[in-house]
């Protein structure tokens, strides 16, 4: 596994537990927002830390850390991820996976193998939307609807989040996602922050919060749990 990053405690996270982050690098999507641009780009020149270092630090911290959160650029995109996360719960320790859905098949692996006890799953922008959100134009939304599926069906726990922006999202983009998840356990609406390591800063803005509650009420009749995430 490629570690390009280590948070050495967060109670944010991992809902429910003390935790640490592992940043992966490499990204199948290239999301002109995205917050941690470098990792997507150019992983070969952030630090790596040697996956024994790693394993190290969680043996010991065994008592104190409850879980781990496992996040990106995508985790998916590495071959060797469930046996990664296999040894983080044989050391007793739960995990947490961010993921942007696009690899169903590893995902559906690690769910029927019980590697995972939490999942966060981007959804980035509606249907008709979702290629020019993730920088891929003419982009299939198979595989990421297959992802929503087996999160909804499979009885691990699990969140759906989206990072809005005046620029990408607007009231009908919402009401589509909120048709397409309808039903879903936590969703997530999250707002833009600007910042140097965004893949292409300045050119996106955070909706106001008059938007954002109007979004709220345009989802909430679908998906009930529905709820603002990171907003002053």
């Amino acid at each position: 596994m490629q570690i390009h990053g280590l948070q050495k405690l967060t109670l944010l996270d991992f809902p429910g537990h003390i935790a640490c982050t592992v940043f992966t690098g490499g990204c199948n999507f290239r999301c002109p927002f995205c917050h941690n641009g470098g990792l997507v780009l150019e992983p070969e020149k952030a630090p790596l830390i040697p996956e024994e270092e790693f394993f190290a630090f969680l043996e010991s911290r065994k008592g104190r850390l409850e879980g781990v959160a496992v996040t990106g650029g995508e985790p998916t995109v590495n071959g060797d991820l469930p046996e990664f996360l296999k040894r983080i719960k044989d050391m007793g320790f739960a995990v947490k996976l961010d993921s942007n859905g696009q690899n169903p098949d590893m995902l559906e692996r690690i769910i029927k193998e019980g590697l995972a006890d939490y999942v966060a799953m981007d959804i980035k922008n509606s249907r008709e939307r979702y290629g020019e959100t993730i920088g891929i134009p003419n982009f299939r939304t198979d595989r990421v609807e297959r992802s929503v599926r087996l999160l909804m069906e499979s009885g691990v726990s699990y969140e759906f989040r989206t990072t809005l922006t005046e620029e990408l999202h607007d009231e009908a983009s919402i009401a589509a996602i909120g048709q397409w998840i309808a039903g879903a356990e936590a969703y997530f609406l999250q707002s833009y922050r600007d910042s140097e390591e965004i893949l292409m800063p300045g050119k996106f803005h955070a909706p106001s919060k008059e938007t954002l509650e109007r979004y709220l009420e345009i989802l909430r009749p679908l998906v009930p749990s529905v709820s603002l995430r990171g907003r002053d």
